[in-house]
């Protein structure tokens, strides 16, 4: 992406994502998160939910990787603001979208708002301030 081809409101490419069992389990684990509800069904259910669920730092880092993907390898991520709602459960399907807020030529810097929606409601908002070189 070019900084100069960026205008307000523009939309960026949703990115499906499945939520497999694998891939909460691998993110759990790449990111030291050993608590048993990222692995273990049962301890999943026993507080609650119908399986185990994706923890935010694998949620943080695929909100980065949609806006990074289509912003270009020339950004930098300046600041990031991250609320969750719905879990992500095993077996689900979040799809992310997003939407440039803000563009500061002065600092060459671009506010994203991303969304991540699964079929029980929104899991994910954030706010990314990116930079371009």
């Amino acid at each position: 992406m070019i900084f100069e081809d960026i205008e307000t409101g523009q939309a960026l490419p949703a990115l499906v994502f499945p939520v497999t069992a694998s891939a909460i389990v691998a993110g759990a684990l790449a990111t030291n998160d050993y608590e048993n509800v990222h692995h273990d069904k049962a301890a999943a259910q026993a507080t609650g939910v119908p399986d185990i669920f994706m923890n935010i730092l694998t949620t943080n880092g695929l909100v980065q990787r949609f806006v990074t993907d289509w912003a270009g390898p020339g950004v930098r991520i300046r600041r990031i603001a991250i609320r969750l709602g719905a879990p992500n459960l095993a077996g689900d399907v979040m799809t992310l979208s997003g939407e440039v807020a803000e563009i500061d030529p002065s600092e060459r810097t671009v506010l994203v708002k991303v969304s991540g929606r699964n079929s029980i409601g929104e899991h994910v908002t954030s706010n990314l301030t990116i930079a371009f070189t």
